[in-house]
C-alpha cells in the first residue's frame, strides 16, 4: 500500500506506535514491532521511548478536536452562505449601517456573569445604559451593558425571580419584579434600587411583569401580571392596589403584553390559547382566541407598526393597517418547537418551524421586518417577515444550555425641533412627531447562568 508520509513522519509513527504498546502493557507486541521495524537500542532507548509514549494519543484527540472544530465551521459557513443567499448586495452593503436591517451576529459584544442559578429574565432601563436581570438565585442584577460591568444585585425575593420590567410615571421610572414567592417589587433605580412597595394578590407564582404604556388615561402608572393562578392582575403602582383581575385562561398563563397605547394586553399559557384583552373600558373586554398550538405557550409578542407592511398582505389586506392602531398582529411560541403568527381576528397567518425544542421568548425587530426567537435548543433564529417568515439566520450556540428570555433595547426618542410663531403672537406651526431611533442592542440571557449582549 503507497503511504503519504515521509520517512520520517513513518519513524516519528512507528516509535509512537511502539512507546504506546509498551505503556499500556502491551510488550510482546511492541517487541514483535520493534523487530520487524529494526529498531536496536542505538535508535529506540528508553529516552525515546519517554519521549513518545503520550504522542500518539494526544495526536489523536487533537484529530477529534479538529474534526469538531470543522463541523462547526461548516455549520457557520453554511449559515453565512443562507444569509448571503437571501440578500442583495444594496442590503448587504446597508446592514451595518441601517438600524432597521441589522441582525445579532457572534460573538457577543459582551458575557456577563455573576448569577448563581439560572437567569430567567432581562429588561433594559429606557434611558440608561442598564439591564436588568432575574435569576433562580433569588436575585436582581443590575448591569452596564456597554461597559459590561456588574452595577450592583438587588435582593429582596424569597424566590426565584421570574420577570422584570422597567416603566412607570412619566419622570419616574421603576423597575417591577415578580416571583414564585406570589409577590411584585417596585424598585426606584434613582434611589439605589429601595423596594418602595410589595405587591400582593396572586394565589400562586407569577410569571411575567409589563408596565402598561400611558397612551390611556392612566398616566403609565399601570401594571400588569401574569401568574399561575390562571388570572391577570392590573395594578396601579402609586398606591399598590390591584384594580382589575382578568379571568378567562383555563390555566397558568406564562406571558403577557401590552400593546404599545395600553389598550390592549396579548397573553398566552398553558390552556394552548392566546387572548386579546381590551382593558380601555371599566370592564376588559375579550376580543379574540387564538388557538391551535399542540402544547403549552411559553411566550407572546405584539407585531409593532412597522410590521403591518409585512404581515397585512398574509391577512389578505390591501393597504397596512394606520400606524397608530394597536394590537393588529402577534405571535406566539410553544412547546410543541413551533411559533405561530396571528392576526388580531384569531386567524393564524404563518407557521414557522425550525427550532428543535421549546420556543422560550420572542421580539419583534424594531424595524418591522423581522422576527426573533431564542429555544432550549440553544439557538437564536431570525424569521423575515417580507419571506413568508423564512429563517434567514441562526445563532447556532448563542448559549451553553437553554435560552430562557430575550429583549430588545428600547429605541431612543429625538424630540423633533420645534418651530416658533412670531413674537406678535401667531400661533406656533405643528411640531412634528418625535424620532424614535432603534438601537441595535439584544440581550439573551439562560440556564448558563449567562447574560450576553448582542450589538453592533
Amino acid at each position: 500500500m503507497a503511504t503519504s508520509l515521509t520517512p520520517r513522519q513513518a519513524e516519528e509513527l512507528h516509535k509512537s506506535i511502539i512507546a504506546y504498546l509498551s505503556a499500556n502493557n502491551l510488550p510482546n507486541a511492541a517487541s514483535a514491532l520493534r523487530t520487524e521495524l529494526g529498531l536496536g537500542e542505538d535508535v529506540y532507548d528508553a529516552g525515546t521511548a519517554k519521549k513518545y509514549e503520550s504522542l500518539l494519543e494526544k495526536k489523536w484527540t487533537s484529530i477529534v478536536r479538529l474534526q469538531k472544530k470543522i463541523m462547526d465551521l461548516e455549520s457557520r459557513n453554511s449559515i453565512l452562505q443562507s444569509e448571503l443567499d437571501n440578500a442583495t448586495p444594496t442590503s448587504l452593503s446597508r446592514r451595518n449601517q441601517d438600524p432597521a436591517s441589522w441582525l445579532p451576529r457572534s460573538p457577543a459584544r459582551h458575557t456577563l456573569e455573576s448569577h448563581r442559578l439560572a437567569i430567567n429574565c432581562v429588561a433594559f432601563h429606557p434611558i440608561y445604559s442598564s439591564a436588568a436581570s432575574g435569576s433562580d438565585d433569588y436575585s436582581i442584577k443590575i448591569w452596564d451593558w456597554e461597559l459590561g460591568e456588574l452595577e450592583r444585585t438587588v435582593k429582596g425575593h424569597t424566590r426565584a425571580v421570574l420577570d422584570v420590567d422597567y416603566g412607570g410615571p412619566r419622570g419616574a421610572v421603576l423597575l417591577a419584579s415578580c416571583s414564585s414567592d406570589l409577590t411584585i417589587k417596585l424598585w426606584d433605580p434613582a434611589a439605589e434600587y429601595k423596594n418602595l412597595r410589595t405587591l400582593l394578590g396572586h394565589d400562586h407564582s407569577i410569571s411575567a411583569v409589563r408596565f402598561i404604556p400611558s397612551g390611556g388615561s392612566s398616566g403609565g402608572n399601570l401594571l400588569v401580571s401574569a401568574s399561575r393562578d390562571s388570572t391577570l392582575k392590573v395594578w396601579d403602582v402609586t398606591t399598590g392596589f390591584c384594580v382589575r383581575t382578568i379571568t378567562g385562561h383555563a390555566a397558568w398563563v406564562r406571558d403577557v403584553t401590552p400593546s404599545f397605547d395600553g389598550r390592549f394586553l396579548f397573553s398566552t399559557g398553558d390552556d394552548r390559547t392566546a387572548r386579546l384583552w381590551d382593558i380601555s373600558s371599566s370592564t376588559p373586554d375579550h376580543k379574540a382566541t387564538m388557538i391551535g398550538h399542540e402544547h403549552f405557550n411559553e411566550c407572546c409578542a405584539l407585531a409593532p407598526p412597522s410590521s403591518y407592511q409585512y404581515l397585512a398582505p398574509l391577512a389578505g389586506m390591501k393597504r397596512p393597517p394606520p400606524a397608530t392602531s394597536a394590537a393588529e398582529f402577534m405571535a406566539t411560541g410553544s412547546r410543541d418547537k413551533t411559533i405561530r403568527i396571528w392576526d388580531s381576528r384569531g386567524t393564524c397567518l404563518l407557521h414557522l418551524v425550525g427550532h428543535d425544542n421549546w420556543v422560550r421568548a420572542l421580539a419583534f425587530h424594531p424595524g418591522g421586518k423581522y422576527l426573533l426567537s431564542v429555544s432550549d435548543d440553544k439557538s437564536l433564529r431570525c424569521w423575515d417577515l417580507s419571506q413568508d417568515g423564512k429563517c434567514v439566520k441562526v445563532l447556532a450556540d448563542a448559549h451553553e444550555r437553554f435560552i430562557t428570555c430575550l429583549r430588545w433595547a428600547p429605541g431612543i426618542v429625538k424630540e423633533a425641533p420645534q418651530e416658533n410663531g412670531e413674537s406678535n403672537g401667531t400661533p406656533k406651526k405643528k411640531v412634528a412627531a418625535p424620532e424614535v431611533q432603534i438601537r441595535c442592542v439584544l440581550a439573551t440571557a439562560g440556564v448558563d447562568c449567562k447574560l450576553r449582549i448582542f450589538a453592533n
